[in-house]
């Protein structure tokens, strides 16, 4: 079921028809600024309410869409046309801008320490001011990047120091493992010699036993009896 026609007049109730102006202007300054970039035009909206508080839109600056307006409607009972009052309008506006860049340019200028003799005590102070704030957000901006770079320099010493504690512990186990390995070759090859050694030395002593009783040496049989001739 649609809304009902809601009858257009003034709403007695203090309260209500304050509620309406608030929802109301809401929408009104939402439908000029709407306006206003869809079709790129020039809006200027103002609202007082019962009781007496502005309330104001502009994509452009107000004081000028009043000027405007005033020379429009002034000259609305000129031969001008319209074309011809919107080319003297944007000729003020574009004068107004080729001012505004200059006053830029020569205040530019002022901070570079050029073109200072037409500035008075007063500006020159102003000059010097905007020099100091200057000069003390680059310090700033100088010191915290200072910090953020000693920062990180503390970071890395630490990520190197657990890296140097890491290679330290690898090494020492390396040099350990190979201890350890010549320990155990060097076991192995006093082992290997002595055997080597045990074997020449059984071999040694048989080949002279052997030898010793085949030359008639003094090696003698218990068992044997000697014969003697009479």
């Amino acid at each position: 079921m649609g809304r009902g026609k809601i009858e257009i007049k003034r709403i007695e109730n203090s309260t209500n028809r304050q509620v309406t102006f608030c929802k109301r202007r809401n929408g009104l300054l939402k439908k000029a600024y709407e306006l206003s970039v869809l079709c790129d035009a020039e809006v200027a909206l103002i609202v007082f309410s019962t009781r007496g508080r502005l309330y104001e839109y502009a994509n452009n600056n107000i004081r000028s869409t009043i000027e405007r307006y005033k020379k429009a409607c002034s000259d609305s009972t000129n031969t001008s046309t319209v074309q011809e009052i919107n080319a003297a309008y944007y000729q003020q506006e574009s004068a107004k801008l080729r001012q505004q860049i200059q006053t830029i340019q020569n205040s530019n200028r002022n901070l570079m320490g050029d073109s200072l003799s037409a500035l008075s005590v007063k500006e020159l102070k102003q000059v010097e001011n905007r020099l100091e704030k200057a000069i003390s957000r680059i310090r700033s901006k100088k010191h915290e990047l200072l910090l953020a770079e000693i920062e990180n320099m503390q970071k890395r010493e630490i990520e190197l120091d657990n890296e140097n504690i890491y290679l330290r512990t690898k090494v020492a186990e390396v040099e350990r493992f190979q201890q350890q390995h010549h320990q155990m070759v060097s076991g192995s090859e006093i082992n290997a010699m002595e055997a080597l050694a045990a074997r020449n030395y059984f071999g040694h002593s048989i080949m002279t036993a052997g030898s010793g009783s085949g030359n008639g040496g003094s090696y003698s049989d218990p068992d044997k009896k000697i014969l003697h001739l009479g």
